[in-house]
């Protein structure tokens, strides 16, 4: 019980200290929203008059520019723990509204890329510990280690341009086909999969190689232990010693890394979702960045950075009763 309030702690301490951080530094970026309101509304109208620039930038920016730096940032912490966080200053929607419809586009995106990844990377990582050595090992390895050195987002761009402009299979961007009604029918459910398959495509591709090549790691290393020889001697079936002994002891450390990755790769949402206009969570951080836009900007990042600790906490507190070996327990996993 000590070691789950200790890492619930660290948790709830790295979130507080994260958020606090990214506060002052985004209120220290250069310009603002006032300037940015500014601009905008002197591209629009340039005729007009310092008196009349000012009353609408009041009118636009429902914030106090004089308050002390401090007293923002009490008020602030304030509204998170009611919930509140805020009103965007350039889109007539709350950041609860935006990241409550935002949001399962995100996970709905970026999750499905993991799991496809990991189903892909834990076969495909199997297959090349059995046949270590040979040329499908060293073939694989090698493109493994290639798609996994490219950029994803390079991938998307590609795939972008070649599947979506130069032959078009799939949509340019989006994340739904708006003439169709939503709701759970069969070209609604279409039109989704085809928005979110050269984004999820994009990550699979540059993402299954680490996996694999870890599952292989980990597969040839479970081959070598004393348990697999003296099942063999124990006369045990192949497929009983691959699935039994081998594949969920080479599984056991990617279970961390697929809890970790459920929180990291929302980091991935953000340009992703910028070049396919997905508009989750990563898009409306983009849009909150590039507008100088307080709240939006916060808000999106708090999420991004509570499914980072919350990916982190969960492996850390689970990761024991998956494996007893991990928890100090006298339990042996095969």
């Amino acid at each position: 019980m000590h070691y789950y309030v200790k890492r619930l702690t660290q948790a709830i301490v790295t979130v507080v200290a994260v958020v606090s951080l990214t506060f002052f530094l985004i209120r220290f970026m250069p310009g603002g929203p006032m300037d940015y309101v500014r601009a905008q509304l002197i591209s629009r109208n340039p005729n007009m008059s310092p008196q009349e620039l000012e009353s609408l930038i009041d009118v636009y920016i429902n914030m106090q520019p004089d308050t002390p730096l401090w007293q923002q940032y009490v008020d602030y912490m304030g509204s998170i723990l009611t919930g509140d966080l805020g009103n965007p200053l350039t889109i007539d929607r709350s950041v609860n509204e935006i990241i409550a419809n935002a949001l399962p586009w995100t996970i709905f995106l970026m999750g499905t890329a993991l799991i496809v990844q990991y189903i892909l990377g834990l076969l495909l990582g199997a297959f090349m510990a059995y046949y270590e050595g040979t040329r499908f090992d060293a073939g694989m390895s090698a493109l493994s280690t290639v798609l996994y050195s490219v950029p994803y987002y390079l991938v998307a761009l590609l795939l972008l341009i070649l599947f979506a402009y130069q032959y078009p299979f799939f949509p340019t961007g989006g994340k739904m086909d708006p003439s169709t009604v939503a709701g759970f029918n069969l070209p609604f459910v279409v039109g989704v999969f085809k928005h979110a398959a050269l984004p999820i495509l994009s990550l699979v591709i540059t993402g299954f190689g680490v996996v694999a090549l870890r599952m292989r790691s980990n597969s040839i290393s479970a081959l070598e232990s004393d348990y697999v020889r003296v099942a063999r001697l124990r006369a045990l079936s192949g497929p009983r010693i691959a699935y039994r002994y081998v594949a969920r002891n080479a599984m056991l450390p990617l279970y961390t890394d697929f809890l970790i990755g459920l929180g990291v790769v929302f980091g991935g949402s953000v340009i992703l979702e910028e070049i396919f206009k997905y508009t989750g969570i990563g898009y409306y951080m983009l849009q909150g960045v590039y507008s100088r836009d307080y709240p939006l900007m916060m808000g999106t990042f708090i999420v991004l950075t509570l499914a980072v600790v919350l990916g982190v906490l969960l492996a850390d507190l689970t990761y024991g009763l998956v494996d007893p070996r991990a928890g100090g327990g006298d339990r042996e996993s095969y």
